[in-house]
């Protein structure tokens, strides 16, 4: 696995995170977003045939090519089309998700490079950001991808594929929306401060991020006051972080500098990534991580914002959906 934090072909999402002129701020409970001038793409949004590629580097993201959309955007790229079986499902009970990646000729796409070993990995999220699944789904050998996913509550829900077809040099995210028949009751994202807390544990962010720049951000975990120092890898790291950014939900997909077993990662306290956001507005951070076998979800509410970053708005923590227990390799829903 490489080293840093990555958009990658995994839903994922996250070169990590979109490289242009902005950033994300503070944490905060404002996610209303401001259109950016132009938002590059990241290593899930590659760049075109034209363009030359833009391989990771350690310690950050490398954008794509100059121009491109940032990942989950599109349902279309390079040739590759996300084909959702069914759109339309009932909100309250778990769906049957159903879908193909399509190739330039229309025929499904069979053959996959694995990353973080995984040949795909799925993400699915409301668009009010309210939950989060990070899902690994199965493959039969016509290339139709089979998966169940948590459907809560009714509205508008947007499906991440990310993925690297075989023989391809870069991977991508393709995004489709899953319409949620129901009672319709929209909530905004929690707000949250600088720690937040999941099944007893304590996740706490620091570092800001300026516009333009590469910053770093580091996650540090602990539970019953002690920093946790024995953190479990999960798909090949100490932990994952899924950025999406409020309105279109585009997305970024993260891994943390360093990995299990490179002689230089000590697994926790601290998590640490080096990322650079697309524009300003409002985001909610995903954050995986794995301790006594179960995967936890720490999700933050941040602000991208021009300038130094201010305290946060909220020190009340505030308490997610707790985990259920999952496997080194497992599917993932809060």
């Amino acid at each position: 696995m490489n080293t840093a934090l990555k958009i990658t072909a995994f839903a994922a999402g996250l070169a990590t995170v979109f490289g242009t002129s902005y950033g994300i701020g503070h944490v905060t409970g404002d996610t209303s977003p401001k259109p950016s001038a132009a938002a590059h793409a990241g290593h899930t949004s590659a760049a075109a045939p034209s363009d030359p590629a833009s391989p990771d580097g350690d310690g950050g993201v490398v954008p794509g090519g100059a121009g491109h959309l940032p990942g989950g955007l599109q349902i279309s790229e390079r040739g590759y089309t996300l084909s959702l079986g069914d759109s339309y499902v009932t909100a309250g009970a778990p769906v049957d998700l159903r879908f193909r990646i399509l190739g330039a000729d229309g025929r499904p796409v069979t053959a996959y490079q694995r990353a973080h070993g995984k040949e795909l990995h799925l993400i699915v999220a409301p668009r009010d950001l309210s939950t989060f699944q990070h899902l690994h789904p199965t493959r039969a050998a016509d290339g139709t991808w089979r998966t169940t996913a948590a459907v809560p509550a009714a509205g508008e829900y947007r499906v991440f594929a990310d993925f690297t077809p075989a023989g391809a040099s870069q991977g991508l995210t393709l995004g489709a929306d899953l319409h949620a028949a129901g009672d319709l009751r929209p909530v905004p994202p929690a707000e949250t401060g600088r720690t937040v807390t999941v099944d007893g544990y304590r996740v706490t962010l620091t570092g800001d991020l300026t516009p333009g720049r590469s910053t770093r951000l580091s996650l540090a975990v602990a539970k019953d006051g002690r920093p946790v120092t024995d953190l479990q890898p999960y798909l090949g790291a100490y932990g994952h972080l899924v950025a999406l950014r409020a309105g279109d939900l585009a997305y970024l997909h993260g891994h943390p500098d360093g990995e299990p077993g490179d002689a230089g990662t000590a697994p926790g306290p601290d998590i640490t990534f080096t990322t650079t956001a697309p524009s300003r507005g409002g985001y909610r951070l995903f954050l995986d991580f794995r301790h006594g076998g179960v995967v936890r979800t720490a999700a933050f509410t941040v602000t991208a914002a021009d300038g130094p970053a201010s305290a946060a708005a909220s020190a009340t923590p505030a308490t997610p959906p707790a985990s259920a227990p999952a496997e080194h390799d497992g599917d993932h829903q809060h």
